[in-house]
């Protein structure tokens, strides 16, 4: 696995914690393993399906040293940290994955796309929303496309991103959650039409873990 770093400004030393816990991966290519989490404050995105609209107002979260989140997270049996929002890239990142790499961490991102990219991370999961346009160097470095899928329309407007993205991303449908009864069995369908993408299913919603 391959660290793509993008570093564009100063290092922040503190930055808005939501909230961070261990639990497991329930989406994507890391499905099914170990993670810790660090939810950070902050989007301007605005999707109307987003299950966690209390991270938008920044205002609400105290900022937390880098230092003392990584430690907290240390003391966790897991090599892996997924770091998401909100909107976590609204926040420069690198001093939060120099300190996440000092411990040997493997570095997850999920981001919307629409900020650029700061850090040093092994892995890029580009979840582009059709609220806030992503910006082009996403595309570059994402190692994993997970498309929400709201409605019918929504298939099209995934192959237009899975036309932009580097060859070697992987490529997810995800359901939007309060529609998963009507939308899996149209996403079953037409992977076994259009076998390049693979069903993203948020599986800690059906174990009910964070």
């Amino acid at each position: 696995m391959s660290t793509i770093t993008l570093k564009t400004r100063k290092h922040t030393g503190s930055l808005p914690l939501m909230e961070a816990f261990h639990t497991i991966q329930g989406e994507g290519y890391f499905q099914g393993k170990s993670a810790y989490f660090i939810r950070l404050g902050g989007c301007d995105v605005g999707c109307h399906w987003c299950d966690v609209k209390e991270s938008w107002d920044v205002s609400r979260y105290p900022k937390i040293k880098v230092s003392n989140m990584v430690a907290e997270a240390a003391t966790f049996p897991t090599n892996m940290v997924v770091v998401t929002g909100g909107e976590p890239l609204m926040h420069d990142l690198d001093g939060l994955t120099d300190e996440l790499k000092s411990y040997r961490f493997q570095t997850h991102l999920e981001t919307s796309g629409a900020y650029p990219v700061t850090g040093s991370w092994d892995w890029i999961c580009f979840s582009p929303k059709k609220f806030k346009k992503p910006l082009g160097d996403i595309y570059k470095v994402a190692n994993e496309l997970k498309v929400v899928i709201y409605n019918k329309s929504d298939f099209d407007w995934a192959e237009k991103h899975a036309s932009l993205v580097n060859k070697n991303c992987l490529l997810y449908l995800q359901p939007e959650w309060s529609k998963r009864e009507m939308m899996i069995p149209q996403i079953v369908d037409y992977i076994k039409k259009y076998p390049k993408w693979r069903i993203s299913l948020q599986v800690h919603k059906y174990m009910n873990v964070p």
